[in-house]
This record gives structure tokens, C-alpha cells and sequence, in this order.
């Protein structure tokens, strides 16, 4: 199974953040994308929806031979992986908001997080919350509208940037020092939110732990590629041009899937 591809999948393109530090990581492992762009953004759909196209892409991961799951989407991770673990004999690994390393890191002990509807009001996100942040406030921010602005290539437009600050600000007010991406999306906004935040509040995601997460998996399970060669193929359900233009700097397939 070694040969056999990574599959991975998230509501749109954001999740292609994720697949970057993967690829970095493990540069010889081949790779499938399947980006369910024609139903983002998952955030704002209910639970039961995210659970039932969380099984759909993970079905047609499954029919293309992948030997392990990366959920490369906060909200598909909070609300569908416990269910894709029991159902499925493969592992999955998912994607929580980085509140654990913030709280290490937060001297102020107040931490922003800057995600969907669907992570932020999760089962899973208020109990994982709840172990780490012990003493330590969270200032939560649902980020409506940036999904769709990200997903129609529309990151660096005035309106992305008045979103922004309209949902920074009042947590630089508050006084946060760290403030976590709890979005995969929303690592293609950095340079931006760089841009209004003060230069001592640390911006942490969690796209290089969720690499090296799938390389212990592989390891522990003996499905690390033995080739020196690797194949990465994406899939999108929309517009082709814009995962090209996310992807622009690598040498990868895209196309078309109705799916």
C-alpha cells in the first residue's frame, strides 16, 4: 500500500494549504486533491449535511485506492471525523483550530480565533477547547464571507480587507497576542491580515503540524513511499482556473469532476 496515493479533501481550496506543507514534508508521496468547491462553504451548512458530504468525498478517495485521509477542512474535521473513523478501516487525520500551541505561546492568556460557523458551534471544538484554554479567554469570530471571496480568487480586493478589519479589530482591542486561522482557507489571507495586525500578535495555523501528523500515521503504519518519484492530481467540482491559480508554482494535474 505504500505506492497507494494520500487523499485528501475540503470544501474548496483552502485545503490546498494543507496539501503545500504535506508535499514539503513528504515531497515522494503521490497525492489526490478533491476540492467539493460546488458546496462550500461548509461552514454554514448544518452538521447532518457536513457529515453526509464528508462521507461522499471520503467514498470517492476510497475509489481511487488512497491508503490515508486528510480532512483539510476545520469544519468537516469537527463535525464528521469521529463518524469517517468508525464507519472507515483507514486512518483519517483531521484538523482542529491550533488552540494548543496559542495557549503555550499567549502571554496576554487571551487568544483570537478566527473561524467558520460550522468549527466554532461544533461538539468537538467546544470540548477540546475546553481541556486546553483552562485560565486562558477565547475571543471567537466567525469569518462569514471569506470562504466564497477566497473561492472566487478574490483575496487581495478592498472588500476582503474591510471583512478582515472588521473582524480583527475587535480582537486587538481585547488585547489578544496570538490569533489562531481555524480555517484551512484562511492561511491565503496572511499577508493581508499582516497588514492590520500589530506586529507583537502572532498569527499560528495548522498546516505544518498536520503534515508532520500524516508522516507519524504513515510511519506507525508502515505507508511511507518507497519511490523517489511522485503524482499529484486535483479534482474540483467548479471553476478549474481558480485551484490553477492557487497552485501556479507546482507541477500538478487539475481537472474537472462531476462529482
Amino acid at each position: 500500500m505504500s505506492i497507494q496515493p494520500i487523499g485528501i479533501f475540503d470544501s474548496g481550496v483552502g485545503g490546498t494549504s494543507i496539501w503545500k506543507e504535506i508535499n514539503k514534508l513528504l515531497p515522494y508521496e503521490h497525492t489526490i486533491y478533491l476540492a467539493d468547491s460546488k458546496n462550500a462553504p461548509y461552514g454554514e451548512k448544518s452538521a447532518e449535511e457536513i457529515v453526509a458530504l464528508s462521507e461522499k468525498n471520503t467514498e470517492y478517495l476510497l475509489a481511487q485506492g488512497c491508503k490515508l485521509i486528510v480532512v483539510a477542512c476545520n469544519t468537516a474535521t469537527t463535525n464528521a471525523i469521529s463518524y469517517l473513523r468508525a464507519k472507515y478501516d483507514i486512518p483519517f487525520i483531521g484538523i482542529e483550530p491550533a488552540i494548543k500551541p496559542a495557549a503555550l505561546q499567549t502571554v496576554s492568556k487571551k487568544i483570537g480565533i478566527l473561524a467558520t460557523k460550522g468549527t466554532l458551534s461544533s461538539a468537538l471544538f467546544h470540548q477540546t477547547s475546553k481541556i486546553i484554554t483552562n485560565g486562558i479567554q477565547l475571543i471567537e469570530q466567525n469569518g462569514e464571507g471569506l470562504v466564497p471571496l477566497i473561492e472566487q480568487g478574490r483575496v487581495f480586493e478592498t472588500e476582503t480587507k474591510q471583512l478582515l478589519e472588521k473582524y480583527l479589530n475587535p480582537m486587538i482591542s481585547e488585547g489578544v497576542d496570538c490569533i489562531v486561522l481555524g480555517c484551512t482557507h484562511y492561511p491565503y489571507l496572511i499577508p493581508i491580515i499582516k497588514s492590520i495586525l500589530p506586529d507583537h500578535i502572532q498569527i499560528i495555523d495548522s498546516g505544518e503540524a498536520v503534515a508532520k501528523q500524516t508522516k507519524n500515521i504513515l510511519e506507525k503504519n508502515s505507508l511511507l513511499a518507497k519511490s523517489n518519484s511522485s503524482t499529484h492530481q486535483f479534482y474540483t467540482n467548479a471553476n478549474v482556473a481558480t485551484l490553477k491559480e492557487f497552485l501556479r508554482d507546482y507541477s500538478v494535474s487539475i481537472s474537472h469532476l462531476d462529482f
